[in-house]
């Protein structure tokens, strides 16, 4: 029997990071995939990143990641949305080369000599006294390991629905994954069943562009990842997305579907994403809309094929030919391939625990789509959790739990455990209570730390992280305390249409007008130089951090104190054995809830569905014992 100290099974975007974490950490790692060449493969949108999706690619590279390194290297088109508000909700985004992003990871994962890519599929899944021992593949083959990460994706049992027709697979031309789940039942897991969707690929010729709206990207786009150069940034080619819409004709036509819609017919048993409805959804949802949006996103440099984005479908493929012929530049569309939708089984995440190790088998861990989550970033970001914890429970070094104040990633597990889901998580930036504090431009002063210390993150690049944290510190005091005066700015108030200054102000209290940049200010004392300016000016987003630091400095103030209040009810720790029945004097919901989740802290606790302030009180006075 072989044997590795981590088998991950499943080769998306979870098992890419949860492998090379692993490896990277000195661990020999059985990476076990259907397919060689599909992993990293993107079953649904082309594209990395979005709104709180990009927040989760930039903390996976502050952690030592490669989904920003592997979008760097392969993005078409970059863009940063939500510009025009506030710096809390900038998000990156780009446009992949869907066949280029697998062909890099795939070279990625074979670059490391403790990881193994073995072509299999899992059957059975073997423990001993509740820890995980070794599994079985459908060839045949025993894999034995210390501990076992599942990155199934939509594959387990997954059936995959175009109208009334239904196929088995996970994606595609490609097989589901049997057997696993039945293993997993038996050995005590709770399963459900949950569904995604895709839409219609149409070929690139057959569209009219001319009459569309062009959506460019960004002209000095950034890149993701710390470690991607930005003199050879970017890569790759840029192109431009276009955008076109639905209307009243194309939502009767395919309203004359829905009798033969999966969905609506009851075929289909899972439930879909709330937050990427598909077409059918929205027009039943969303009644009173005269249209609907939609992207037309190519696939990659080289291909034929384009997305369209916003077009998600299980209708009969008929229907989806006749309604996409009613939209603004697709009267002469040819469809490549039916938008189809994914039924597969996934496990209610208040089976695992905030190191993503599931409670029931030692040395078990879930990451990704068998959590609920809908997303490649929310998968990557449970991922190298799994990972980094699977190697650390190997070491036997203490586990690593990322909170909701540090970042985005500890906000969806947090939620993931506490709250459960029966439906596909999306991570937004309104779920984040601390999202001022957790923006973009300072991941690398939130994590670089824990990416270094677990040896993913290079000393070069934590160096340069810490001097950045000076030049922060010090150049906020130079700041505060040089004064500008009424000459020296007035000239650029007046061109603002600002009231002008009678005496002078710090740097400081001026940059706090909303109207006004760090970067123009410091232009206007050039002739003033300082090294500490020249500083400033050359560091790479360095500006960028002080002025937001300084314009939101209140928000930012009270945000903080918050996490020091909630802080003490985090550290407030409920041993794993709880006896919650032990109290009588809790609802019974909050008990039962309790009893299900196990929660690690009285802040986990006043999280979850169910239970009450008062049956908070109740545990704080029993615990206080």
């Amino acid at each position: 029997m072989r044997s590795f100290d981590i088998i991950v099974i499943g080769g998306g975007h979870a098992g890419i990071e949860a492998s090379i974490a692993a490896a990277q950490m000195g661990c020999s790692v059985g990476l076990v995939t259907m397919d060689k060449n599909a992993i990293g493969r993107m079953s649904c949108n082309p594209a990395i990143g979005g709104s709180a999706k990009g927040h989760l690619v930039h903390e996976i590279d502050a952690l030592g990641g490669f989904m920003g390194v592997l979008a760097d290297k392969t993005g078409i088109q970059f863009r940063v949305l939500n510009k025009s508000k506030g710096p809390a909700v900038w998000a990156g985004r780009c446009q992949s080369d869907r066949k280029l992003y697998s062909q890099e990871a795939v070279n990625l994962i074979t670059s490391f000599n403790n990881l193994e890519i073995i072509e299999d599929s899992i059957l059975e899944i073997y423990e001993e006294n509740k820890r995980i021992s070794y599994v079985k593949t459908i060839s045949g083959n025993e894999l034995k390991c210390k501990t076992l990460i599942i990155c199934s994706g939509t594959f387990l049992n997954g059936l995959m629905h175009t109208g009334l027709t239904s196929l088995k697979g996970g994606r595609y031309g490609e097989k589901p994954a049997l057997g696993l789940t039945e293993s997993l039942i038996n050995m005590g897991f709770s399963s459900g069943r949950l569904k995604t969707g895709t839409p219609p690929r149409l070929k690139k010729e057959s569209i009219n562009w001319e009459i569309l709206e062009e959506q460019k990207g960004d002209e000095k786009p950034n890149p993701f990842s710390l470690r991607t150069s930005k003199k050879q940034f970017p890569f790759l080619p840029q192109v431009s997305c276009h955008i076109t819409y639905t209307d009243r004709v194309v939502h009767s036509i395919l309203e004359k579907g829905f009798n033969q819609s999966p969905m609506f017919t009851g075929l289909i048993e899972g439930v879909g994403p709330r937050y990427c409805p598909s077409i059918e959804d929205k027009i039943v949802r969303f009644s009173d809309k005269l249209r609907h949006q939609l992207f037309l996103e190519p696939e990659g440099l080289d291909s034929d094929q384009i997305y369209l984005n916003g077009f998600s479908t299980s209708l009969p493929a008929e229907i989806q030919y006749e309604a996409i012929q009613k939209i603004k530049g697709l009267e002469n569309a040819e469809i490549v391939r039916p938008g189809y939708a994914v039924e597969y089984d996934y496990f209610p995440p208040y089976q695992v625990d905030l190191t993503l190790e599931t409670k029931l088998i030692k040395g078990l861990y879930f990451a990704g789509q068998i959590n609920g989550t809908s997303g490649y970033e929310e998968a990557a970001g449970q991922g190298i959790i799994a990972g980094i914890n699977a190697a650390l429970q190997i070491q036997k070094r203490p586990e690593f739990i990322l909170k909701r104040s540090e970042a985005y990633i500890g906000v969806l597990i947090d939620d993931l455990v506490s709250k459960s889901t029966n439906e596909p998580y999306r991570m937004f930036t309104s779920r984040a209570e601390h999202r001022l504090l957790l923006r973009q431009d300072n991941v690398d002063r939130r994590l670089l730390k824990y990416g270094y210390e677990f040896g993913l993150i290079s000393k070069e690049l934590f160096n340069e992280m810490k001097e950045r944290e000076v030049l922060i510190t010090t150049g906020r005091e130079l700041l505060s305390k040089t004064k500008i005066l009424p000459n020296q700015i007035n000239i650029l108030l007046e061109t603002k249409n600002l009231s002008e200054i009678e005496n002078s102000e710090t740097i400081e209290k001026l940059v706090k007008r909303p109207e006004l940049s760090l970067k123009e200010i410091l232009n206007m004392l050039k002739s003033e130089d300082s090294v500490m300016y020249s500083n400033l000016f050359n560091k790479e987003g360095l500006l960028e951090q002080l002025e937001i630091e300084i314009k939101y400095e209140g928000y930012i103030k009270r945000q903080e104190d918050l996490v020091v209040k909630t802080e003490k009810l985090e550290k407030m720790l409920i041993p794993l054995n709880f006896n919650y029945n032990n109290l009588k004097t809790i609802s019974t919901e909050g008990r039962e809830k309790l009893t299900k989740i196990k929660p690690h802290s009285i802040g986990q606790a006043s999280r979850i569905s169910g239970v009450t302030p008062s049956d908070i009180s109740v545990l704080l006075v029993y615990l206080k014992r």
